[in-house]
């Protein structure tokens, strides 16, 4: 509105000097000066307006250096004199459990699925069935930056969760803080603690169970990563590529049935990725080669390495409404800790030389939604082995697990749900046990 009236006040002063310059005479020159004067004080009275004007929008839009600002990313804040975005997040998460048999004291298998856990045999659970247990072990607290650069965009991620070293159930349970992810990108690059590059996170299935199904693949470590876009082609809209190194970790089965964690890895695990875009959805096809080595004097007594790999295809496919289809499907030689540690990484035989058995694994999830607040998924997986002649007895050979749930969504950022799970464990010597289990969850994120 000021400017508006600035403008006609100069258009005016202009009109009226044009007007006075034509109508000037010898005589009236004395007059003529006296109105010149006066439009002069008039223009300098415009002129000052016109920065006070100026000064006054300055003001409006200057921000001081010590007030914080709304960030460039969703639920985002500037750090006062800086142009990174910082965004605060997690989520409050308490799990009630019932399971038809306990896996242990102070087991963490209590509150999430680990096959692993399923006691097998005759015996399998005597004097630990029907147990109740409560957790809020998966709440979790992250912090997201983003900084604008002239190579791209500068982001770090850093997340806790509580299952770390287990607390005093009897007194306070204070569990310990863990860390999950901590990793930095800048443009395509990224290095640091996340998820493998051997999955993709966006195809696991919608469970409260914190487990998941058995035959997924599942691993955060270290790692460097380097991501490219590619356009369109035959396949549909484009999507993009990754390689990684990551870090190498050998663990395998030695005679008379232990686990070995052989600690002299020499090599990095070689990860790869692509993702299309297709016309049905998203595919990720994953590549994996490791190498597998043992390097001991004693218990076992072996020096041995083997080179191994495995193959991954998984999918996020909608479906009718809000629905979604989504599996995984894996087979290798070195599936191994990649498989949430179900498989050994190899089997050392007597002769101290490593075996690789043929691994597999798969999981198919559908997601309902009844409405928009309430949604379903039922969740079928199974993972197993070939193990070489001579392995352990106890050596992990198949695992089957089901996820059938109800969430209810009663406002944004909560989850009110029930879960029954379905899971069993076999072992090479045909030892077989099972597990029922009842989940109750809420979830308050932030």
């Amino acid at each position: 509105m000021k400017s508006s009236n600035v403008l006609r006040t100069k258009a005016l002063v202009s009109a009226i000097a044009v007007g006075l310059g034509g109508l000037a005479t010898a005589a009236e020159a004395d007059e003529l000066q006296d109105m010149k004067a006066q439009i002069e004080a008039l223009q300098k009275k415009v002129l000052e307006l016109e920065q006070k004007q100026q000064t006054a929008e300055q003001k409006q839009t200057a921000v001081p250096d010590n007030v914080v600002t709304g960030g460039i990313t969703k639920g985002s804040f500037k750090l006062p004199g800086s142009n990174t975005s910082v965004t605060l997040g997690g989520y409050v998460k308490l799990d009630a459990v019932f399971s038809s048999q306990s896996a242990g004291v102070d087991t963490k298998g209590d509150l999430f699925l680990d096959p692993t856990a399923i006691a097998v045999g005759p015996g399998a659970g005597n004097n630990e069935r029907n147990q109740v247990k409560f957790g809020a072990r998966e709440s979790r607290l992250f912090v997201k930056t983003n900084t604008p650069t002239t190579f791209g965009d500068l982001n770090t991620h850093v997340e806790f969760d509580f299952y770390g070293a287990d607390g005093n159930e009897s007194v306070s349970n204070s569990h310990g803080f863990r860390l999950r992810h901590a990793y930095g990108t800048l443009g395509n690059f990224l290095a640091g603690q996340t998820w493998t590059n051997f999955m993709n996170p966006a195809s696991l299935p919608d469970t409260l169970d914190f487990g998941g199904p058995v035959g997924q693949i599942f691993d955060r470590q270290a790692q460097v990563r380097w991501t490219q876009s590619f356009g369109p082609s035959a396949w549909g809209a484009g999507g993009q590529w990754s390689l990684g190194l990551e870090n190498p970790e050998t663990v395998v089965q030695i005679p008379g049935g232990g686990s070995f964690r052989a600690d002299d890895d020499r090599l990095p695990d070689v990860t790869g990725q692509v993702l299309f875009n297709t016309s049905m959805g998203k595919i990720f096809v994953h590549g994996l080669v490791r190498q597998i080595r043992v390097d001991s004097a004693s218990a076992p007594a072996a020096v041995d390495q083997k080179l191994g790999g495995a193959v991954s295809v998984a999918g996020l496919i909608p479906s009718v409404g809000k629905d979604d289809f989504r599996f995984t499907a894996s087979a290798g030689n070195a599936i191994g800790r990649y498989s949430d540690g179900f498989f050994p990484d190899g089997v050392v035989g007597s002769d101290g030389r490593i075996r690789l058995p043929k691994q597999w694994g798969w999981f198919a999830a559908y997601r309902h939604y009844w409405f928009d607040q309430l949604r379903s998924n039922l969740v079928l997986s199974s993972a197993g082995e070939n193990n070489p002649a001579g392995a352990p007895a106890n050596t992990n050979k198949s695992t089957r697990s089901a996820h059938v749930n109800l969430i209810w969504s009663p406002v944004a950022s909560s989850d009110l749900g029930f879960e029954y799970i379905y899971a069993d464990h076999e072992t090479e010597d045909g030892l077989k046990g099972h597990l029922n289990r009842l989940q109750a969850s809420a979830k308050y994120a932030f």
